[in-house]
């Protein structure tokens, strides 16, 4: 199953350092939060990625056109053949597609941009700007079961999101309501589940908002799922979000660290 990641925004609040690199590259330890994301998804099993790029994309592209280089051993031979030498790798079982999707766009332009990637098969999705310890693959048994175009995790971080409107059941999004003070309600954390019925949803034109007439129609049909996670989710949106990713990470406590380091 493809891994779409939304990659391509401005960043606008933790500025200090997205007017240098997308926001998805911004770093968690030495690597960008985008890398984190990847490897846990990979953790799980999910390998094949669709980067949805935007601003500043072509860092994006420079990284993995590099990665394999900069994670290996090697030896520069100029002395007779100009030839170079690989002596060892961490090589990941990835296989990436960038895309550019517009400097301009929105969520839902930008999904509806890569539909020739994905194919006519469910897909996940995500943010590209956000960690998570939750079970991808209770979230997947859910949304297969369900019946849902659309399956969500929600989470509980606080009160400056938007929080979403549930039925009597508990299983499935009726509304979204802005945002307000905490009170217990469920937020839309990404790590979603899509069949490709939702492309009939989304139009490639710049305004389209996946959060917006996408989801609150869905929502408004019965076909917006809900996955409930009580655990860690984080989203880096200022200065010190990424201040707390970093000292999870650093300290060896990060919740998001599912796979194994190579030996």
């Amino acid at each position: 199953m493809k891994v779409v990641i939304l990659a391509g925004g401005l960043g606008t609040r933790i500025s200090e350092e997205s007017y240098l690199k997308p926001k998805p590259m911004i770093t968690i330890g030495d690597q960008p939060i985008l890398w984190h994301i990847m490897k846990y998804y990979s953790g799980f099993g999910f390998h094949d990625f669709i980067i949805c790029c935007g601003y500043k994309g072509h860092i994006i592209k420079e990284y993995f056109a590099d990665y394999y280089l900069h994670r290996s051993d090697v030896t520069f031979d100029f002395s007779a053949e100009n030839r170079m030498t690989v002596h060892s790798n961490v090589a990941e079982p990835w296989r990436v597609t960038l895309v550019d999707t517009g400097l301009d766009a929105q969520t839902g332009a930008r999904i509806k941009r890569v539909q020739k990637y994905i194919g006519d098969e469910p897909f996940m999705l995500t943010y590209g700007d956000g960690v998570s310890d939750v079970d991808l693959n209770a979230l997947l048994a859910q949304h297969r079961a369900s019946g849902k175009t659309v399956t969500l995790t929600g989470i509980q971080p606080g009160g400056r999101f938007g929080v979403l409107d549930l039925d009597e059941a508990g299983t499935t999004v009726t509304g979204f309501r802005e945002k307000a003070k905490e009170d217990g309600g469920w937020i839309n954390g990404g790590f979603m589940v899509m069949e490709p019925e939702v492309f009939e949803y989304l139009s490639a034109e710049e305004r389209c908002i996946l959060e917006r007439t996408p989801l609150e129609t869905l929502a408004r049909e019965g076909n917006l799922g809900i996955y409930k996670h009580p655990g860690f989710w984080q989203c880096m949106d200022t200065q010190r979000d990424r201040g707390l990713l970093e000292n999870l990470w650093s300290s060896g406590k990060a919740p998001w660290k599912a796979w194994r380091d190579a030996t």
